[in-house]
């Protein structure tokens, strides 16, 4: 980012958290309607341009210098919502394509991917962005950009990065016409040796068959 990009972020913070807070706002309401599951053939596609969207705010996060809170301990903000159903819907929605293979640090040398769910994903982001709104909310602006960019940098940054290469991944196998073998890929709940952690749909498939209307690639 250039000098004078960062130095009008400075000189305009009002329009900077106006403009952050929209994008939180934006996505925590489209991730709830697609939670509703109103239109499951345009879930992935859809999902896979919130993400994205999201992840423009968490960069400009991140390229922002250290947002220094105004009180020295951070203010309640009451009970959490629950996003329980929000992710069991999530799941239901997204199965078998909830479950992909991640590495959480590439930095870390021959670090073994681990199982993650699409759905956990979403819904621990948007508890992360909830938080940061419950500030802003009530009035707590540099509370609330505090927690945004603290959280981006240690929990909902790398999370969303993780599920979007997942969406990306599923949208380009459709498009690219490269479907998946059978996702033999492990349950986040189950052992890592036991057939109960296979999903036993074939991937490539229900992708087909649940994606591909939406980008214009599915067979009569």
């Amino acid at each position: 980012m250039s000098d004078a990009t960062l130095n009008s972020i400075k000189d305009a913070p009002d329009d900077f958290a106006v403009q952050i807070s929209d994008q939180v706002e934006s996505f925590i309401v489209s991730v709830a309607e697609v939670a509703r599951g109103d239109d499951p053939d345009s879930a992935v596609p859809y999902l896979l341009l919130e993400v994205s969207q999201l992840l423009l705010a968490g960069g400009r996060l991140g390229a922002h210098e250290d947002i220094v809170p105004d009180e020295r301990y951070e203010p309640d903000v009451g009970p959490e919502p629950d996003v329980d159903e929000m992710r069991m819907r999530l799941a239901t929605l997204l199965e078998p394509v909830d479950v992909y293979s991640e590495v959480f640090d590439p930095y870390v040398p021959r670090t073994a991917p681990v199982a993650c769910r699409i759905s956990d994903d979403l819904a621990d982001v948007v508890t992360d962005l909830r938080h940061g709104m419950a500030h802003y909310r009530a009035g707590r602006v540099t509370e609330a950009l505090w927690w945004w960019q603290f959280s981006y940098l240690s929990n909902w940054g790398p999370t969303a990065s993780a599920a979007l290469r997942a969406l990306q991944s599923l949208v380009a196998h459709v498009r690219l016409d490269t479907p998946l073998d059978e996702l033999n890929g492990l349950d986040t709940d189950s052992d890592a040796d036991g057939d109960d952690g296979k999903l036993e749909a074939e991937a490539g498939k229900v992708m087909a068959a649940e994606i591909g209307a939406p980008l214009g690639l599915k067979n009569a």
